[in-house]
């Protein structure tokens, strides 16, 4: 099979030569080693040889946005400007809102030898401001979609991998708004007011689900939010309020048209995966194990192995830290498990990606070792 074939059947839960491997963001977001820009980390000769592993070894899901325009009604300029400057060897954004009688702010930083953005300030801080961003209209939403540069991707991808459209949902939009502190105790004890949030925030997801989902069918999607609502933030209970009932008809309109929605849901899943199920996904990651997550993997695929296909289930801290003989006993459980007897499609994965300048010779070993025990893997 060639790595587009392999990941399709895995879709699918159809047979595969053997489990597909995936680098998940390397290979997955762009990467440009040759972009001399002081901020890409990828130019450090040491990361070389993983984008070339990535790039010639593995079963690529490249992770796309269609191109996005503010449609002809938004008003988006009218409500938000944003100021970028460079302090010594950092990056900083400014966000400014005009909300109500309120003016907002968010304020971001982006260091040159970390590919990681961090949110220093939030928009917003407390009830009032939230308050204040309802009474934004909500056509600052509105947006166009153009899905030719995802088809230009998938022909110069070509037999090495797939597609995958990758998007946010309602409660990734809402909660991303407030630092963790703020938003869990809002959404915890002003239920009515951040489902109002949620209710300004869904049309637009779903109208881009709707036209992208029509325009690009029978590919792959990724849904992040879900582990913001999920334990030890919130209880299942407001798990089927803030992400079943929201994010779930996003799950049913690409299914409609063909494509495969993985839901994306780091750390605890053991009291959320039935309502998981219920909203009717293809795929699952990153799937952690103890102790970031709570559930082991072979007890995933025995209980939801016929109705997930599961992407995981290794842990980049393992990957940049454990010793490799060490390390390969961690990747060898991690392919037994997940295509265990219940299995429908397991594709092995990390949980994320380094983001530091330079690739420790054990990091790169041990992605060695997950390509080379996958390619050799049999039951």
């Amino acid at each position: 099979m060639n790595r587009r074939e392999r990941l399709m059947a895995t879709l699918q839960g159809c047979p595969v030569d053997r489990p597909a491997v995936n680098f998940y963001e390397i290979g997955g977001f762009n990467a440009d080693p040759n972009d001399p820009d002081d901020f890409n980390i990828y130019n450090d000769p040491s990361w070389k040889p993983l984008l070339d592993m990535a790039e010639n070894e593995t079963d690529l899901i490249r992770m796309r946005s269609p191109n996005t325009t503010p449609s002809k009604a938004s008003r988006y300029d009218e409500f938000f400007s944003t100021k970028t400057w460079i302090e010594g060897k950092s990056r900083f954004s400014r966000t400014t809102v005009k909300a109500g009688k309120r003016i907002l702010t968010s304020t971001s930083r982006r260091d040159a030898e970390l590919d990681t953005t961090w949110q220093v300030e939030h928009l917003i801080k407390d009830i009032d401001d939230l308050k204040a961003y309802l009474e934004i209209p909500q056509c600052i939403h509105d947006h166009e979609y153009d899905v030719s540069n995802l088809f230009e991707d998938e022909k110069k991808l070509g037999d090495k991998g797939i597609v995958m459209v990758d998007t946010g949902d309602p409660i990734c939009s809402a909660a991303s708004l407030f630092d963790m502190e703020t938003y869990t105790v809002i959404a915890f004890t002003e239920q009515k007011l951040f489902r109002k949030l949620l209710d300004s925030l869904a049309p637009a997801h779903m109208a881009r689900t709707e036209k992208i989902a029509k325009d690009f069918p029978g590919r792959l999607w990724r849904i992040c939010g879900s582990e913001y609502a999920s334990e030890p933030y919130l209880s299942p209970d407001l798990y089927r309020e803030y992400v079943v009932k929201y994010t779930g008809p996003m799950v049913k309109t690409i299914r409609k048209y063909g494509g495969y929605p993985r839901i994306h849901s780091h750390g605890r899943l053991k009291n959320i995966l039935p309502l998981i199920i219920e909203m009717g996904p293809v795929g699952l990651d990153p799937v952690e194990p103890p102790p970031q997550g709570d559930v082991e993997l072979d007890w995933i695929v025995s209980e939801y192995g016929k109705d997930l296909v599961i992407f995981g289930n290794l842990e980049i801290t393992d990957i940049e830290n454990v010793e490799p003989a060490k390390f390969a006993k961690v990747v060898e459980k991690s392919l037994r498990d997940g295509t265990g007897p219940n299995s429908k499609g397991f594709v092995l994965m990390p949980s994320s990606c380094p983001y530091g300048r330079k690739i420790p010779e054990t990091t790169l070993a041990n992605y060695r070792t997950m390509v080379e025990q996958a390619v050799n893997f049999r039951r």
